[in-house]
């Protein structure tokens, strides 16, 4: 019942916010700006996005492989189309971390603990990555533009995120925090737990000194940043904004996932439009134009994660075809009806 009304929420906010946008706008101009849209333009688009999904199993690769876990690229690149395709595509709640943590845990025999973390730190750093990215772009706004005293705001909102953020990866790789937690693991009930703490933390401490696998991790977040404010660029050109500079999308591009932090509707629709329209209104751009590139960059995302629906629903069959052939094995054999035995 509880995950149904947050669904519901969800779509609400979604419908409310793209209903507010559309009386802003020109349907009919947003519609013929979208049917005139360059095709080849958008297909170079497509093919960036699927490049920086591709760079994301690669970084979540090198901390899997801090942890001594033995998964190939193959194997990662499919765990996270699918997870793509369940957060991207699916109205779930079911988070795309989940989702990848869940997979990589069934091919690590008994090392689950070690594969969440690797998902954790993973996301850990490439929020680490969008954040510096945020702080850096809100502040460049606020200084070179003159009509952006609202992004003081938001420069203030990324500080203090930035700030929290930082103090909770302190915490989750200090061992005096770690300690202080392990005394709770002690208490009652929670003494059945202490064994999957115990292997959370030595999960977590493999990457203490690892400093080679984190920066790299963090070097390919800042290339996927870039390359995302590429995809907005093309898909920018695409649709007729012309005269904005390849700074601008790379300015808004963090900002704008920024915004889509907030859990509020479904799959980012609304709020992505929202803040797309009001940066790119800063330096210009028309508002049918933002809203016809926003519509058309979440188009992208949703058919770059449809490739993960076919992965899981093969992987689906191959394991229930397995699961078959293993209950014809396990039938007892016919018994013979020779009379003359």
């Amino acid at each position: 019942m509880k995950t149904r009304l947050v669904n519901l929420l969800k779509i609400l906010v979604t419908l409310a916010l793209l209903a507010f946008i559309l009386t802003r706008v020109d349907l009919q101009l947003v519609a013929g700006i979208i049917a005139r849209a360059d095709l080849p333009l958008l297909l170079l688009a497509t093919a960036m996005y699927f490049f920086a999904i591709f760079l994301s199993a690669v970084k979540w690769q090198i901390l899997v492989k801090a942890q001594a876990i033995d998964a190939s690229l193959g194997d990662l690149l499919a765990f996270t189309l699918m997870a793509l395709f369940f957060g991207n595509v699916l109205p779930s709640n079911v988070g795309g971390d989940v989702i990848r943590a869940y997979d990589l845990a069934r091919v690590t025999k008994g090392r689950a603990e070690a594969a969440a973390i690797s998902v954790v730190v993973d996301r850990l750093m490439g929020l680490f990555a969008f954040f510096a990215a945020a702080m850096v772009t809100a502040a460049l706004a606020t200084m070179m533009l003159t009509q952006a005293q609202a992004l003081e705001q938001i420069e203030t909102a990324t500080v203090i995120a930035a700030s929290a953020f930082v103090a909770l990866c302190a915490m989750l790789f200090s061992r005096r925090f770690a300690t202080r937690i392990a005394g709770l693991f002690e208490i009652g009930p929670a003494k059945r737990f202490q064994p999957i703490a115990l292997n959370v933390y030595r999960a977590l401490q493999v990457y203490r000194f690892r400093y080679r696998a984190l920066a790299l991790n963090v070097l390919l977040s800042m290339a996927i940043v870039v390359i995302t404010a590429g995809v907005w660029f093309v898909v920018g050109r695409a649709v007729g904004i012309t005269d904005t500079s390849f700074f601008a999308f790379l300015l808004f591009n963090p900002l704008i996932a920024f915004v889509l932090l907030i859990p509020i509707s479904f799959n980012g629709l609304g709020p992505k439009e929202a803040a797309v329209v009001f940066f790119f209104g800063l330096v210009g751009v028309p508002n049918a134009n933002a809203l016809a590139m926003s519509l058309l960059f979440h188009v992208i995302v949703v058919v770059t994660s449809l490739p993960g629906g076919f992965v899981w629903f093969m992987k689906r069959r191959h394991a229930t075809a397995h699961e078959y052939e293993a209950s014809e094995m396990l039938q007892p054999a016919p018994v013979s009806s020779d009379s003359s035995q």
